[in-house]
């Protein structure tokens, strides 16, 4: 009896958490954008989502988002995107191995010694 009262208890208190996030309400709101194409805007939940963007349309924009992820790590991203491209930074986001040793020691031989072009005589 006491196993079946602990399970309906545990699954009652995951389904509140989960009806919590999706009650979940906009606490802070702003959007401005002027007669030049700049603009920034940025908006907070009450369930810890807290994103702001700012830039000039079609040009560049730079901004950020933080949450909480489902298992309950914090998440923080970074972005800028311009002429550059779209660049995220982010402790969460996954990064490239380290180049080898022996690619590393290729690319020095190769910058060293450049490949002589040949010239067809037509």
């Amino acid at each position: 009896m006491f196993k079946t009262a602990l399970i309906i208890s545990l699954f009652l208190v995951a389904a509140t958490r989960a009806a919590d996030e999706s009650q979940a309400q906009t606490t802070r709101y702003r959007n401005e954008i002027n007669p030049d194409g700049s603009y920034s805007w940025e908006y907070g939940t009450s369930n810890g989502i807290d994103a702001q963007e700012s830039g000039v349309g079609g040009v560049q924009a730079a901004g950020s988002v933080s949450y909480a992820a489902p298992d309950g790590t914090p998440i923080q991203l970074q972005y800028t995107a311009d002429e550059n491209g779209y660049r995220p930074t982010g402790a969460h986001l996954p990064t490239p191995p380290p180049i080898p040793d022996y690619i590393l020691r290729a690319l020095a031989y190769i910058e060293a010694h450049p490949f002589e072009r040949i010239q067809l005589k037509k």
